[in-house]
């Protein structure tokens, strides 16, 4: 049964929880224990057609200063993705987001479109997309990545958690687009310079690419970010 989203998003309160929690999905990935708690995400349908992701959890907290006792990482979740978005940073468009304690626990629900067109860079190389595409675009599909986290990490955001299946890219014909998806562990830095080491050695680490390649998304980076980063270029 497709979801009418119109409806669901006039609802407020505890009771849109109990009633997104109504709506049947197909689990994408099953609940894991982690954090203290369990989380999982199930596809949904709209009635208009659209692709739905929602994570569930239950009890899966992070603390932090402003949050001692734990708080729901799909809160942090929604958070970083608003701030993101007024970075101009690409990312899931946020549907729905709420949270409640049932028997002293946390639960939430974090509701995503999901990035038609788009496929992860783990998906792509599995395809050997870079094949199809040549030298020539796959690095300037690097200078975008490199050029979409420099704005996140401008506004002293760091994802914290990037891995090439958290990297979606959309190719159509010249135009190259870039989103960051689950932003689970993002958070603000005091500064953009601890947000871009951060991250900037996740990339590193997590990638295989050539130096030309890492050249490319080094120089989309720098260009994006407005000033050098102490061992970018290593």
């Amino acid at each position: 049964m497709a979801v009418d989203l119109a409806s669901l998003q006039q609802i407020s309160g505890e009771n849109a929880i109990d009633r997104w929690l109504q709506v049947p999905g197909k689990w994408v990935e099953e609940p894991n224990r982690r954090r203290g708690g369990e989380s999982g995400v199930q596809r949904v349908l709209t009635s208009d057609g659209r692709m739905l992701y929602r994570k569930q959890q239950m009890g899966h907290i992070y603390r932090d200063l402003l949050h001692p006792f734990g708080y729901p990482t799909a809160i942090r979740e929604r958070n970083a993705l608003k701030a993101a978005e007024a970075l101009g940073v690409k990312v899931p468009t946020l549907v729905y987001a709420g949270c409640r304690k049932v028997d002293g626990e946390w639960q939430a629900l974090l509701v995503t479109e999901s990035l038609d067109g788009f496929s992860s860079l783990e998906d792509c190389y599995a395809r050997g997309d870079q094949e199809r595409w040549g030298e020539a675009l796959h690095q300037r599909i690097l200078q975008h990545y490199g050029s979409t986290l420099a704005k996140l990490n401008a506004g002293r955001w760091q994802h914290g958690c990037l891995y090439l299946k958290h990297v979606f890219v959309k190719v159509d014909g010249d135009k190259i687009e870039v989103a960051l998806i689950d932003m689970e562990k993002a958070r603000q830095r005091f500064s953009a310079q601890r947000a871009a080491r951060h991250d900037l050695r996740q990339v590193k680490r997590r990638s295989s690419w050539t130096e030309a390649q890492w050249q490319a998304f080094v120089y989309g980076y720098q260009a994006a970010f407005g000033s050098a980063i102490k061992g970018l270029q290593t």
